[in-house]
């Protein structure tokens, strides 16, 4: 039960966090995986693509040594399973076309998506909201992910067979305050996931999505340890206690199964009971 030998998948935003973990789980159940990025450690403009973003996490990861592309793909052929890293930018439709394209051909189909990819560092109250930021956020989280799957979509059909995870957020279930940007894109997830189940059942193809909580990724331990809210965050919390990257990636990898085929259209929410109204 709950085996992926033989399934190909693709990771976006794959480098470090939550989207390598689910990377490093989905191989670890069998699956060959391809770590989508558009940071790459081993690329001489490393710094300059994290400046490029707009993105304050994407430096700061850069500097802090997290980013993890090529080390992760090649931790997964240490598994035996194949796989691949490459440097892919969710806005660049063109580039993510000519990348799915490579994967099918190397691989020789592509099974899974995970819509990961995002950007979560915009942080201020809508007044003070930045349409630079925002426009990068909409693009970055919403229409990134609508890019990717939109391009994934002929392989599989072709495969009669596939699974499509969006990487939400209890923001966009619950809204999160001074984070429009994130809250309003992670919430468009919902529908594109939802809508992608509709016309997806015919071909065998399941789409749910994931509203996590706040995750212990690099990120959430580094926001922790200088955001004097993530104690009344951590208390909203049935068990008191933050999330980690594989309660995340566990949840992903079954819903990729063949056990979870009958699940589509759904939100789950990855929370530690945050939404639930707790004394």
């Amino acid at each position: 039960m709950f085996d992926l030998k033989g399934r190909v998948a693709v990771v976006t935003g794959a480098s470090r966090g939550l989207g390598r973990q689910d990377a490093l789980t989905l191989a670890s159940m069998g699956a060959d995986v391809v770590i989508t990025d558009v940071l790459v450690e081993d690329d001489p403009e490393l710094q300059k693509t994290a400046e490029a973003q707009g993105s304050t996490l994407a430096q700061v990861a850069v500097s802090q040594g997290w980013v993890h592309s090529n080390a992760t793909a090649e931790e997964i052929r240490k598994m035996g399973r194949k796989s691949l890293a490459i440097k892919m930018d969710v806005t660049n439709r063109e580039q993510i076309r000519d990348v799915f394209k490579n994967v099918r051909d190397e691989f020789g189909k592509i099974d899974i998506l995970i819509n990961n990819a995002a950007t979560l560092d915009h942080t201020a109250q809508i007044p003070n909201q930045s349409y630079e930021l925002w426009d990068r956020d909409v693009r970055v989280n919403l229409t990134g992910a609508f890019n990717c799957t939109r391009e994934v979509w002929p392989y599989l059909v072709e495969n009669s067979w596939g699974r499509l995870i969006f990487m939400s957020s209890v923001a966009g279930t619950l809204g999160g305050f001074g984070q429009a940007s994130y809250s309003a894109t992670k919430a468009g997830l919902i529908g594109l996931a939802k809508t992608a189940a509709l016309e997806g059942g015919r071909h065998n193809i399941t789409s749910n999505a994931i509203a996590p909580g706040i995750i212990m990724s690099e990120a959430g331990a580094a926001a922790e340890s200088v955001n004097p809210m993530y104690a009344r965050f951590k208390a909203r919390t049935v068990f008191k206690r933050f999330g980690q990257p594989q309660d995340i990636s566990s949840t992903i990898g079954f819903l990729c199964t063949e056990e979870a085929g009958y699940i589509t259209g759904a939100v789950i929410e990855v929370a530690g009971g945050i939404p639930l109204f707790t004394a």
